[in-house]
């Protein structure tokens, strides 16, 4: 190792190369495509699963989703497709898209703008795909 550039870029483009050799076709790839094959929770799922069926007077799934989306922004939002995930599922649990933005933004005092537009970017990529669909809320 002569070469006196970064390790980690160096360790990246040497791992890229071989991808290349192996596969072709691995040059390109992208693991977000495999959010897709990740399904939507029904609500009513969510609710027995991570709502009121442990604890009746507990959090409803919608909120736990919300305060999941705060935690991931905390993160400095660093996990896209974690966030795109809970924002996917929070709209399937009755979150409407002013929930989630205000939820993000309200990070933005604890965790910083940075963060805060960062997942916001997230967010919006699932929100206006929602809306290409047709099924927004």
């Amino acid at each position: 190792m002569t070469d006196s550039g970064n390790p980690f870029e160096m360790m990246m483009r040497q791992a890229q190369e071989m991808a290349k050799a192996m596969n072709p076709a691995l040059e390109s790839f992208s693991p977000k495509g495999f959010e897709s094959l990740w399904p939507t929770m029904p609500k009513e799922f969510m609710e027995m699963s991570f709502g009121k069926g442990i604890n009746k007077e507990g959090l409803d799934a919608k909120t736990r989703l919300l305060i999941t989306l705060a935690g991931l922004t905390m993160l400095g939002a660093q996990s896209d497709t974690q966030i795109r995930m809970t924002v996917r599922h929070a709209l399937e649990a009755g979150a409407t898209k002013d929930e989630i933005a205000e939820t993000i933004a309200q990070m933005a005092m604890f965790a910083g703008i940075p963060s805060m537009t960062r997942a916001m970017e997230f967010a919006r990529e699932v929100m206006d795909g929602e809306d290409e669909k047709g099924s927004e809320k």
